[in-house]
């Protein structure tokens, strides 16, 4: 994958990109929107019934590469959504890892007894299942992570106290750790994310890096699902969440959780495959820490399976191996994959 942006304005960005079979694609985002406005291929066709499955996959590739390219090189939050940013993902991912098992247990307690229930009749369930779901076997439970920024924790903690002031917000008398950005007023939380807003705008790729240090988990939705019901079609039922974007989606089957230390291992590595998929479906190899095999995000999967060129990322190895020598078959440079430079390393 190649990109270039030949051309910007007030109201838009163009990005020129060279997808993996080799076919240029002219995509403009809207800036205001910082959605994709325009995207021309000559190579396949416009109606996306008229292409193959592998087409519609490089088509898709090269949009998820420009939004990606734009966010990295320009600062635009253009990957949508944000749950599907490898960014956002890692910065989730570090604030679990440095959690206690208290804390984590504060946090997906009830996804964790969920999957429990499904093996232990002692067990109580916190979701019982709709009555028209066609198999519990089918469900996916799924928890909303939403990140709070304490950049007191991070090298930037000066330079951040005063931007703060600018926005009327005393760091050190109201901590960012102790303040939930779900249970402020509008006027609050307009404050506080106009200074996280600009506190990212005023950092350059090393300064973000160094934010990354300061993220925290600040809070989760409750427990929901998504299921298939009698006829097939897929419906999610409905939980009280923060009225904002999250940074993360955890989707777990009814697995086996076993112990609440394993369980905090076993959503960890679920977001480094998370990761791993958002690099692959946009037709670049991930970082080395994130070539590994198993199971991420949900449409990753169907991809793998219905798109020739991909190989089986989410099974294990017949040996159960999910690092191991798995290079020359998933992550070479003979796997149809480019690269692109990360702020994950």
């Amino acid at each position: 994958m190649k990109a270039t942006i030949p051309g910007e304005n007030e109201e838009g960005i163009g990005v020129d990109v060279i997808d993996n079979n080799g076919a240029e694609h002219e995509i403009t985002f809207e800036k205001q929107s910082n959605e994709i406005v325009y995207h021309q291929c000559e190579q396949y066709a416009d109606d996306p019934a008229n292409r193959t499955p592998e087409e519609n996959e490089y088509n898709r590739q090269a949009r998820r590469y420009a939004r990606y390219y734009v966010f990295l090189n320009r600062g635009y939050d253009t990957v949508d959504p944000k749950w599907k940013n490898p960014v956002h993902l890692q910065a989730v991912r570090s604030a679990i890892d440095s959690m206690d098992l208290e804390e984590f247990e504060s946090h997906f307690g009830d996804l964790y007894q969920q999957l429990k229930s499904h093996h232990d009749d002692d067990t109580e369930r916190v979701l019982h299942p709709p009555s028209d779901s066609q198999d519990e076997d089918y469900h996916l439970y799924r928890k909303h992570v939403y990140l709070g920024l304490d950049p007191l924790e991070t090298d930037l903690a000066d330079d951040a106290r005063e931007l703060a002031t600018e926005f009327g917000l005393d760091l050190d008398q109201h901590a960012p750790t102790e303040t939930s950005l779900s249970g402020l007023t509008d006027d609050g939380l307009k404050a506080w994310t106009s200074f996280s807003t600009e506190l990212f705008e005023r950092s350059d790729g090393d300064e973000l890096a160094e934010l990354a240090e300061g993220f925290y988990v600040d809070t989760t939705s409750e427990l929901h699902m998504a299921y298939l019901d009698h006829d097939g079609i897929e419906q999610v039922t409905t939980a009280i969440e923060p009225d904002r974007e999250p940074d993360a989606r955890l989707e777990v089957s009814p697995i086996e959780p076993r112990s609440m230390e394993h369980f905090k291992a076993a959503l960890e590595f679920n977001l480094i495959c998370q990761i791993r998929d958002c690099f692959i479906r946009m037709g670049v190899t991930p970082p080395e820490e994130f070539q590994v095999l198993g199971v991420g995000l949900i449409a990753a999967v169907q991809a793998y399976d219905e798109v020739d060129f991909y190989p089986d990322y989410h099974l294990i190895q017949d040996d159960g191996t999910f690092y191991g020598d798995i290079n020359s078959k998933y992550f070479s440079d003979n796997s149809l994959l480019g690269s692109v430079k990360s702020l994950l390393n």
